[in-house]
């Protein structure tokens, strides 16, 4: 059978497993591996307080190396094509021009974006910290990719000390496990993005300026985000203020020169961990911080152009034939990325809808939106298709259609709330990527580390944020 990303082979018996489960909670208090607690009403605005450990797998999930390999290789060719993309203007306009009709939220990005180009607004420090999202299909055994994301990639704090931990709990109970903790890959994603950010703030080399992180009101995922501010200031010297979008309307200005302002402080960098959802924008104020800084001369990760390069659509218009050499010359490097293409298709090809409405299971249907939660599965595409076809016009366009992927199942121990339970799983393998480019010259472009996500395979979502998946690392095997 293939080896699917599942759990080790090495058996211990109930009682063994409740001991190491007690071990990983109390460790993962101490290293700081916590988010905040739903049932503590502080837990997202006030930072120590309504703490619990992350959710967890109990050890790390099997990938043969070889998709490792592939993997880490197409980090950097998809950093380079993102920066590319962006900066086609009328491509991003036009392949998303049906979809504004249908998605405000969509539309509301593009305006911003269409005043940028009117305005010939040039951003030549370009940052991007990016995640690309993979599932190993069993039906083909090929690592196909399920997104790629372009804003607010979250958990590159907390991911980092999972790898630790697993390594702990193997040598632990290595007589147990039958385990090899060299085999579980390094994990330095938080402080590659501290890094990176750190770069662009040099870059720009205003010494009394900050970097800006852009967080939701409530953010029980505060301490993943804590751990870039501890690193940008521990290791390079940088401060990090945390603002609402709302209390960047209030408090922000652009000076003459494009100078960002914040609270009478300057800002060089602006880091995005919200305002990819709908659900960030509630009013007219937090539209107009978004336009604010746009307009301004700080770095933005992401710039507008980024964000939108994100979206399912353009993701899918990418999948189509001889889009990608609009934007790439190497043959090589083109083809390593098509080979992890999935299935992508526009709800304009009335073969594919027809086939969906026949077999649902095949399909996953998508709309525009990053956070997990929002994709159709099922049965509920077909219903969902038959109720886009009656509507007609562009209703169709607020949506692509993606093969489904169908990885292998295993058991694995997951860990939430303090409490340990068997079940069949499957897991999701993301990639960091960070990229910095200032006018002509690349100053980084390399992976930074990964994110492992596993959940209960009869779960069709995988956000850890949004309640559907455990926190995981890799543990390689020479199987293929």
């Amino acid at each position: 059978p293939l080896p699917a990303m599942s759990t080790t082979e090495g058996k211990p018996d109930a009682d063994a497993v409740e001991e190491m489960a007690r071990e990983a909670a109390a460790w993962c208090a101490m290293h700081g591996l916590v988010v905040g607690d739903r049932a503590d009403p502080r837990s997202g605005t006030v930072p120590g307080v309504g703490l619990v450990h992350a959710p967890i797998s109990l050890l790390p999930s099997r990938l043969p190396e070889s998709f490792w390999s592939q993997a880490c290789e197409l980090a950097p060719l998809f950093n380079e094509l993102v920066d590319r993309v962006s900066l086609d203007g009328d491509f991003l306009q036009d392949s998303l021009s049906k979809t504004r009709q249908v998605d405000d939220f969509t539309s509301r990005l593009l305006d911003i974006h269409r005043k940028m180009m009117d305005a010939n607004k040039k951003e030549n420090i370009r940052l991007g910290l990016h995640r690309s999202d993979y599932m190993l299909d069993s039906e083909t055994n090929s690592l196909l990719q399920i997104e790629l994301n372009t804003i607010s990639v979250s958990f590159p704090g907390l991911c980092s000390i999972v790898t630790e931990l697993h390594r702990t709990l193997i040598n632990q109970y290595g007589n147990l496990l039958c385990l090899d903790a060299k085999r579980v890959p390094g994990n330095e994603a938080s402080r590659q993005f501290a890094k990176a950010l750190a770069k662009a703030w040099d870059e720009f080399n205003v010494d009394s300026a900050v970097v800006m992180m852009i967080v939701q009101p409530e953010e029980r995922n505060m301490y993943d985000q804590y751990w870039l501010v501890k690193y940008l200031r521990e290791s390079h010297g940088v401060t990090t203020i945390r603002k609402t979008l709302s209390e960047v309307e209030a408090e922000g200005r652009v000076l003459p020169d494009g100078t960002l302002v914040v609270n009478d402080r300057k800002v060089t960098v602006v880091y995005f961990r919200a305002g990819y959802t709908p659900n960030d924008y509630p009013s007219e104020a937090e539209w107009s911080a978004r336009l604010l800084m746009e307009q301004s001369s700080a770095v933005k990760c992401p710039s507008i152009s980024y964000h939108l390069v994100g979206t399912k659509k353009i993701q899918q218009e990418l999948a189509k034939p001889n889009v990608l050499e609009r934007f790439l010359e190497n043959k090589e490097e083109i083809a390593k990325l098509r080979q992890c293409f999935a299935g992508l298709w526009s709800l304009d090809d009335e073969e594919v809808v027809k086939s969906a409405i026949e077999n649902p299971d095949l399909f996953v249907l998508k709309p525009q939106r990053e956070g997990g939660g929002n994709n159709i599965y099922g049965l509920d595409v077909r219903e969902a298709l038959i109720r886009l076809k009656k509507e007609g016009g562009d209703a169709l366009s607020a949506y692509i259609l993606m093969q489904r992927i169908f990885p292998k199942a295993s058991l694995a121990s997951l860990v939430r709330g303090g409490v340990c339970h068997e079940a069949l799983t499957v897991s999701e393998l993301g990639i960091y990527g960070a990229y910095l480019r200032n006018k002509d010259k690349v100053i980084i472009n390399d992976k930074c580390g990964y994110l492992m996500r596993t959940k209960v395979s009869s779960s069709d979502e995988g956000g850890v944020a949004a309640g559907f998946a455990v926190l995981d690392s890799l543990y390689l095997t020479d199987k293929v």
